[in-house]
């Protein structure tokens, strides 16, 4: 399905008809009917039931049904909006599904706190009395660490109803805000997507209007953006206390199932290597650019030597599908039906969200990425990223929706593994010194992006939760620990500029998933010793790395990561991700 929108004639959209017609369709009041049904049948059924043996196998079977049904109306009010923030239409549809699936989910609790409060005993008894509930083992295992942090019946289904108008309505504001802005630059108005990328431009003026038509648009949202952050960095706090987490972290590692000391050992290790890593490599650049110092956006300008040319649509979904193809043609064939099946929304557009993602859906149907593809190198890694999240979507699907999901930390292995593939396939390519120069710095400044700069993100939130915990924040505050923790970990070698001081207003991840953001470096560093463990032992990856996709969120990280023998709780593990990075200055480093 091909753009009609001017100058995107050839970028396609995504067809959303496996999931449903139109916002109208009919389906959809249908499907909603039968869960309804469905949840009366299981309540009925299994409210104060004893869950062991085959009544708790056929319970979770029936739970999963309900589950995926309510996650595919779901994923078509989610993508539809999100493709278009400023449609009525789709706004309404996702309120209105937001709401009728909190009320559904709401009559769900019960068990979902049963099962949380299943002994250990009585589930390994169940599985020998009824084999098949083993393949949701993992499942059992991962709900009885959220008991300790669970509240009443009541008080859980009060939550789960009143979200609608809590935290999430906060995150709508903030979304629609922030895909309505259109930024003038050049007597044009831009969204906001278009605008940061110039600051990836070649020419050091294009750069400096875009950072300074990007804190102009900030700007005139900014007192909305703190209220937002404060607001929800509240509502995060007495959430926190009333299930007795003992940091604001705490929750996203449960979430991802992580040990906090693993976090922390990451996170130390990126600060510890900042100099090596980020400070060297921006003095490096300064140089290269004939420059004392960089600008904030600098950071990612092309070299002189960099060409960096347009690249059509047709030329990156080539680069990217021959890159898997070297590695695998069953992630190649794979990767390839997103492109034949119009699961793939590509062009920027007014009212489309910002960024990308993929969205594993539901495994009955397939994933559906997003991006706001221009042409740039940056954009081809980008879809590389996208397609990997895509190919591990579908081969975890098998696991069924309640095991598909891979928490954050490994959900991001396939995605920067598919990004190293296609950097690697380029690098073979180049044909001179120049461009492998370029090149270089291109992945340089992915990975510095990806690694330290998403660390500095979290010590941000870090600040910004244990700040708000003593009171509101202002936009000066949330400048000031901007400043403070950009400047920590890009060095002397760049200038925090007070234009860039607002920059922190559009990192959304910041206000949908509050401490998302290590999960890159987290996955960045784990692919970093994958790819070394490929070019060690290539004999046989393929299979291992397909069965670490395929296992989805059935198993912990370190049964998954037990074929490859990495230890996460060592410091050396990351010191070694971060070497390829501190191997590809060096290499720089003699190229010029």
């Amino acid at each position: 399905m091909a753009s009609a929108i001017e100058g995107f004639v050839d970028y396609p959209t995504w067809n959303l008809d496996d999931l449903y017609k139109d916002v109208n369709d009919p389906k959809i009041n249908e499907d909603f009917t039968n869960i309804e049904n469905q949840i009366n049948d299981f309540v009925k059924k299994y409210t104060n039931a004893e869950l062991k043996g085959t009544t708790l196998l056929n319970a979770i079977k029936a739970y999963q049904q309900i589950s995926e049904a309510l996650g595919k109306i779901s994923t078509f009010a989610v993508l539809q909006y999100y493709g278009d923030l400023n449609n009525p239409d789709f706004a309404a549809l996702f309120q209105k599904v937001r709401e009728k699936i909190s009320l559904l989910a709401a009559q769900l609790v019960f068990f979902s706190l049963a099962v949380s409060k299943l002994p250990e005993t009585s589930v390994n008894a169940s599985i020998k009395e009824t084999p098949e509930l083993a393949q949701f083992e993992h499942y059992l295992k991962v709900a009885r660490q959220y008991q300790p942090h669970q509240l009443s019946e009541e008080l859980e289904r009060y939550a789960v109803e009143k979200s609608v108008t809590g935290a999430e309505a906060w995150i709508r504001l903030y979304d629609e805000t922030l895909a309505s802005m259109q930024l003038s630059f050049e007597g044009e108005n831009l969204p906001l997507e278009a605008v940061v990328t110039k600051m990836g431009d070649k020419d050091a003026d294009v750069r400096k209007k875009a950072a300074h038509s990007l804190n102009n648009g900030l700007q005139t949202q900014l007192s909305l953006f703190a209220t937002v952050t404060n607001v929800l960095a509240k509502d995060k706090e007495i959430e926190d206390r009333w299930r007795q987490f003992p940091t604001p972290e705490s929750s996203r590692h449960l979430d991802n199932q992580i040990e906090p000391e693993v976090v922390a050992t990451l996170a130390n290790c990126v600060r510890q290597n900042y100099a090596n890593l980020s400070h060297r490599y921006y003095k490096l650049k300064a140089k290269m650019l004939g420059m004392n110092r960089l600008e904030y956006w600098d950071r990612n300008a092309p070299l002189p030597v960099d060409d960096d040319a347009h690249i059509s649509w047709p030329e990156a979904r080539h680069i990217v599908l021959n890159a898997y193809n070297s590695f695998s043609p069953t992630v190649a064939n794979i990767a390839q039906e997103f492109f034949d099946k119009d699961w793939i929304d590509v062009p920027t557009r007014p009212g489309k969200t910002s960024g990308a993602f993929s969205h594993p859906a539901v495994p009955s149907v397939h994933p559906y990425i997003l991006l706001n593809y221009q042409g740039r190198r940056r954009d081809v890694m980008t879809l590389a990223h996208e397609l990997g999240h895509g190919v591990h979507q579908m081969l975890a699907r098998e696991q069924g929706y309640l095991l598909a999901d891979t928490p954050l930390t490994l959900a991001e292995t396939a995605s920067v593994f598919g990004e190293m593939l296609t950097f690697q396939h380029l690098l073979s390519e180049c044909k001179n010194i120049d461009q492998r120069k370029a090149l270089l710095a291109g992945k340089i400044d992915d990975m510095i992006n990806t690694v330290v700069r998403q660390i500095a993100f979290y010590h941000f939130e870090q600040h910004v939760h244990q700040a708000r915990s003593q009171g509101e924040l202002t936009t000066d505050d949330l400048a000031n620990i901007w400043k403070r923790t950009q400047e920590e970990a890009l060095g002397s070698s760049v200038h925090i500029d007070p234009v860039t001081h607002s920059f922190w207003a559009y990192i959304s991840h910041f206000i949908h998933t509050p401490f998302y953001v290590y999960a890159y470096a987290f996955g960045d560093c784990l692919v970093n010793s994958l790819y070394a463990f490929y070019q060690k032992h290539p004999e046989g990856f393929e299979t291992k790395y397909l069965n670490l996709l395929k296992a989805g969120g059935s198993k912990g990280y370190a049964d998954l990561l037990q074929p490859f023998g990495f230890n996460l709780k060592e410091p050396t593990f990351w010191e070694g991700g971060l070497k390829m990075i501190s191997n590809m200055i060096d290499e720089l480093e003699s190229l010029c």
